[in-house]
């Protein structure tokens, strides 16, 4: 006998709305501050160089604590932990809303990002542990691949309606009620965690050493641009970023209670996914980041009229991902997977023939339209995919390695193609061409090599698993066995 449908139920509904509101927090704020940016340096006198770390900020802690955060989940608890992450965002978002001078705001964008971190694991983990059944839990994620796919773009025009309104300090102060919300809703709808701590033998070295990696490594991708690829200082943050994973990776073999158990990459797929997410996110990412300048350097957009040419996308997203849900019982993840990047690609590809005298309707919205329907499509199958076959007491960390995955890719992603776009835009200056045919050959140029990254996605997307949403998944990934702790 089928076992009753929670989200049939208004307690399942009313939870799947509050796990998809954290996700849209944490999502929407990585790009909710670009088009407040030119506000913020007028307001509080930034620098130019200084002013990306409002944006960089977030992303840069956000990365880093991703492993820890989905790992504290499955150890201390998932509602605990992302109550706990929560509350610091709020904080921290009140702190930034009322920043006097840029290395408060900085420094409130830095805290907001491990705010993230410890709330993004936790809440994918409830929602793949709550949603059992195959229909709910494939229908749960479908709405969750529509929430990550589009709310960058709704970020972006969010951001444009309250800069050009109540001002851009409520790009932070927005947060602080939407907070209060998801931790009342948490209190009442999540189930406390029962069980006890279990940090007697919690792997500190590990932690210290993977952290610092990925800090250390978003650091370096996003200063690379500026300070120069072949630069000591870029080298040597990348060289010292493997020195620590692989100071890790011994760590985690040898170590009996390891903070990323190497066992979870038996999982069939797994780690094809996470790879898979890291090379598409570069690819949208650089999308959405030259769209935008293109938009407001060269089309002469407002930052509320760039925000609102991403509509149709977010429509887009929101529509291919609700098929997607509905897809993945009859054909798998891995075909969504594998057609939605070349789908997306090809919607890219289109964006990257801009001109410099473009039309929105001609140049810019079939292109959207097309990577729209991709983008649905890819969030649910590599979403589906990366969580099959994952026990639950593994389900944080999965859901880490995920997230820790987009969030590398997405500045993996801006710090390679803003070198190829200003690569191509001095060259076309040195050619003494005007600037804006200049900027625009930079952003197309990156536009065409964010194309290929999403066909390489597919390509690594062949490695997936393809799962249907079955209710079995979960015993399988049972037998998985764990690390062998060292004599």
């Amino acid at each position: 006998m089928a076992e009753p449908s929670f989200l049939a139920t208004g307690r399942g509904k009313l939870t799947l709305t509050l796990l998809c509101a954290v996700a849209f927090l944490d999502f929407i704020d990585a790009s909710i501050v670009n088009v407040a940016l030119p506000a913020i340096r007028s307001d509080l006198d930034f620098s130019v160089q200084d002013l990306q770390w409002v944006p960089s900020g977030y992303l840069l802690t956000y990365g880093g604590f991703m492993l820890l955060g989905g790992r504290l989940a499955d150890l201390l608890g998932r509602r605990r932990i992302v109550l706990t992450g929560t509350v610091v965002f709020s904080l921290s978002s009140v702190s930034g809303g009322f920043a006097q001078d840029p290395a408060m705001l900085i420094g409130s964008r830095l805290a907001q990002g491990v705010g993230a971190a410890l709330m993004l694991p936790g809440t994918l983990s409830i929602l793949t542990t709550m949603f059992k059944e195959g229909k709910d839990r494939n229908t749960a994620l479908g709405v969750w691949g529509g929430v990550a796919g589009g709310a960058s773009a709704a970020g972006v025009l969010l951001g444009g309606l309250l800069t050009d309104g109540p001002g851009w300090r409520w790009v932070m102060l927005v947060n602080v009620p939407v907070c209060a919300v998801v931790v009342v809703g948490l209190l009442l709808l999540v189930e406390g965690d029962r069980r006890k701590a279990r940090l007697a033998n919690f792997d500190f070295l590990g932690t210290v050493l993977v952290t610092g990696a990925m800090l250390l490594l978003v650091f370096t991708l996003v200063k690379a641009p500026d300070v120069g690829w072949g630069e000591t200082r870029t080298i040597g943050g990348l060289g010292g970023t493997a020195v620590m994973l692989v100071a890790f990776l011994f760590n985690e073999h040898r170590g009996s209670n390891p903070l990323l158990p190497l066992s979870i990459f038996r999982i069939r797929g797994l780690g094809a996914a996470d790879v898979a997410m890291l090379v598409a996110v570069a690819g949208i990412a650089s999308m959405f980041f030259y769209l935008s300048l293109y938009m407001e350097n060269v089309l002469g957009y407002s930052p509320l009229k760039t925000g609102s040419a991403y509509l149709p996308l977010c429509a887009g997203v929101a529509v291919a991902a609700g098929a997607a849900s509905q897809l993945i019982p009859r054909v798998g993840s891995r075909p969504l997977i594998i057609g939605g990047m070349l789908v997306s690609g090809a919607g890219v590809y289109l964006l990257s023939r801009i001109p410099v005298d473009g039309s929105y309707v001609k140049d810019l919205l079939p292109g959207l339209l097309i990577a729209s329907i991709g983008l649905g499509l890819v969030f649910v199958g590599l979403t589906t995919a990366a969580n099959a076959n994952v026990p639950p007491d593994r389900a944080g960390l999965a859901a880490a390695l995920l997230n820790a995955s987009q969030q590398i890719g997405g500045a993996i992603g801006l710090a390679i193609f803003s070198a190829v776009a200003t690569g191509r835009t001095n060259d076309l200056l040195a050619d003494h061409r005007p600037a804006p045919e200049a900027l625009t050959g930079g952003f197309s140029r990156a536009l065409l090599t964010s194309s290929i990254f999403l066909v390489a996605a597919a390509l690594v997307g062949l490695r997936a698993a393809n799962s249907r949403g079955e209710a079995h998944d979960a015993p399988v990934a049972a037998a998985v066995p764990e690390a062998v702790p060292s004599k």
